[in-house]
């Protein structure tokens, strides 16, 4: 406890040119953003630690260990609310109660102290602490560790104390996620079970010994493929500006266990105010950030605040807000001024997010095991009607990462049932506008992909098509269907690709005799990409007069995404890496209203031409007579 001392230094088609003839409509391409086994490279978990947790969830709430989001909540300096005879817990036990109460719906896996748990860590003091603390006993697992203000004086090699008999080992003993202490019992560690793989959260001292130290150093050599978050009291101050530098005890933690130990990636501290954060590169050259926390000099010593580590895997991201559960859960008519500015704290250091590329911060301890190609065989489940893919099972063009697709090139459907793809290059194309990549999305079957190079101005690009007399042109699909594909947009997005196709089929809708929709000349059946970046699913059905369609949000570019688009023979909904979108039609759907004309990837047609081509990467792509569940889609992360 101590402020910080420098010497501690529209609707469809709109943009259509004015309703004039657009020869081409578009397409779009997103991110899959992995669950979480795939981005934080699930290791080998501790099978107590995933059992235990599991087991613990029930109060609360249930907690999900294998979710991507989960919680971590960190609790600073609780000193002023045990003070000799102006103790007043109240505000402690309510944002215990709010964390029990919170456990499932905001699925916080665990909750770290970081000392100074009471003011002159007297056994008074100590024990109405422990006491309070009772309040998350098999509830909510949790670390204490030692502030100065709890013990009299020295490292961790000081022995006995009233904070040692009330906050050792003994107390965790019962929790499924205490692994074990420190000879000494000053210094315990936890492993956690949270978004499908565990974790390490180090509770050490806040003045650790060099024997702490090398106990320190042992849990991490035990635990090598587990990231780690480290906790203390002592370890950073920062300016009024909250930019954060280690404090001297910060630099001996710093030299001595995190540089060297690359599992740590997050190391929080309390012990001085104002709150702050920095970023340092440790040996291995990736980003540790660390962080202050402390609000004793707040409000009623900080009125119980709490900050929450929001873990979001599939975002990428770690979301921190910081409030105080014990002034929200008063009525806000009754709050008093200074109540009320302390609810929540909303500045950079208080409220912010980092963002972390899970995968690629870990992988120098716990690389991501890369799924390895599946055979076709295996993921053709009744009802395929075609599948696509452009490894040498599917077509023998690849091989050489940006080698030309020839002109006539045949990718074969799998299937067996005669619906090959055969290239085209369309007009002021040159050999490089199509050619093979081994880039791929994680959860692709096939290990390869399709580098379109379309484009306006000239128009230009690549179209597969099926031949005249393919059973697929035809096929009508009155009981449902699911049409997948794997894309990746390039970044940046350069260029004008608006209204680019993905898929479609030949074939109009006025032809269909198809009256209701935005033109006659559209074809029946088409996935595109909006200026906006917007997929866009119009087709027109076999049986309803109507363009019932589908638009995502605007998907992001540079990474692969999975998209899904079925129907049940009543209705049609589109997926994007697992999740349904929200702006799905209502109206009936019953099939497609497929005219004999060839089935095409890389484009769509519009009066008569092709255009510009896609602009992106495809990846397999299958087409099933029936509507899949998403967990029988082709990616098997979602």
């Amino acid at each position: 406890m101590t402020a910080a001392e420098p010497q501690n230094p529209l609707h469809r088609r709109a943009l259509l040119r004015a309703a004039a003839v657009l020869p081409v409509a578009g397409a779009g391409v997103a991110a899959f953003e992995t669950s979480a086994r795939a981005v934080a490279g699930t290791a080998p978990g501790d099978a107590h630690a995933s059992a235990s947790v599991s087991a613990s969830a029930g109060h609360g709430g249930r907690f999900d260990p294998e979710s991507p989001r989960f919680v971590l909540a960190v609790l600073p300096d609780t000193q002023y609310l045990f003070d000799a005879d102006s103790t007043d817990p109240a505000p402690l036990r309510e944002a215990f109660r709010h964390l029990v109460a919170e456990r499932g719906e905001a699925n916080i896996a665990f909750m770290t102290h970081l000392g100074d748990v009471t003011e002159h860590g007297t056994e008074d003091e100590i024990g109405r602490a422990a006491d309070t603390f009772r309040t998350l006993h098999g509830k909510v697992p949790y670390s204490v560790l030692a502030g100065n203000h709890d013990i009299s004086s020295g490292d961790d090699q000081r022995g006995d104390s009233a904070y040692l008999a009330a906050f050792g080992p003994a107390r965790y003993k019962s929790m499924p996620t205490y692994r074990g202490a420190s000879p000494d019992g000053y210094n315990t560690y936890h492993v956690l079970r949270a978004a499908g793989r565990s974790w390490l959260v180090l509770a050490l001292d806040w003045r650790i010994s060099d024997k702490g130290l090398t106990w320190a150093r042992g849990v991490l050599d035990a635990h090598p493929t587990l990231p780690a978050v480290l906790t203390t009291h002592d370890i950073a101050w920062a300016d009024d500006d909250g930019e954060a530098q280690l404090s001297d005890n910060g630099k001996r933690l710093w030299d001595g266990l995190i540089r060297g130990n690359d599992q740590i990636f997050l190391a929080l501290g309390g012990h001085y105010w104002p709150p702050g954060r920095t970023v340092l590169r440790n040996d291995s050259d990736n980003d540790v950030h660390i962080h202050i926390t402390n609000y004793q000099d707040r409000y009623y010593g900080g009125a119980g605040m709490i900050r929450t580590y929001g873990f979001d895997l599939a975002r990428g991201v770690v979301d921190v807000e910081t409030f105080s559960p014990w002034l929200l859960a008063r009525d806000p008519a009754k709050r008093s001024p200074l109540e009320a500015e302390t609810i929540e704290l909303t500045g950079d250091t208080d409220r912010f997010s980092l963002e972390i590329d899970f995968a690629e911060r870990f992988k120098g301890f716990a690389p991501v095991a890369v799924p390895k190609p599946r055979p076709a065989s295996a993921v053709m489940p009744r009802g395929t009607v075609a599948y696509w893919r452009f490894d040498a099972a599917g077509t023998s063009v690849g091989g050489t990462a940006g080698k030309p697709v020839a002109d006539g090139a045949v990718v074969r459907d799998l299937t067996g049932n005669g619906n090959d793809l055969a290239v085209s290059l369309l007009s002021s194309s040159g050999p490089d506008v199509l050619t093979w990549s081994a880039d791929h999305h994680p959860g692709q079957p096939a290990h390869a992909s399709l580098r379109f190079d379309g484009g306006k101005s000239p128009d230009r690009g690549a179209i597969l098509t099926t031949s005249a007399r393919a059973a697929l042109n035809s096929e009508k699909f009155l009981r449902g269907y699911t049409i997948e594909t794997f894309v990746r947009l390039p970044e940046p997005f350069e260029g004008d690709h608006s209204w680019m196709g993905i898929l479609s089929w030949e074939g109009r809708n006025g032809d269909a005799g198809k009256t209701t929709g935005w033109s006659p000349l559209e074809p029946t059946c088409s996935l595109n990409l909006s200026p906006e970046r917007f997929l866009q699913f119009v087709v027109y059905p076999q049986r309803q007069d109507a363009d019932p369609t589908s638009w995502s949000h605007a998907v992001p570019v540079g990474r692969w995404m999975h998209i899904a688009l079925v129907n049940d023979g009543r209705r049609t909904v589109m997926y994007v890496d697992g999740s349904k979108i929200a702006r799905n039609p209502s109206q009936p759907s019953t099939g497609i209203a497929t005219l004999g004309k060839p089935f095409v990837l890389g484009a769509t047609q519009f009066d008569e031409s092709f255009g510009q081509g896609f602009y992106g990467w495809l990846g397999d792509t299958r087409i099933v007579n029936r509507a899949l569940s998403v967990g029988e889609f082709l990616n098997p992360y979602v």
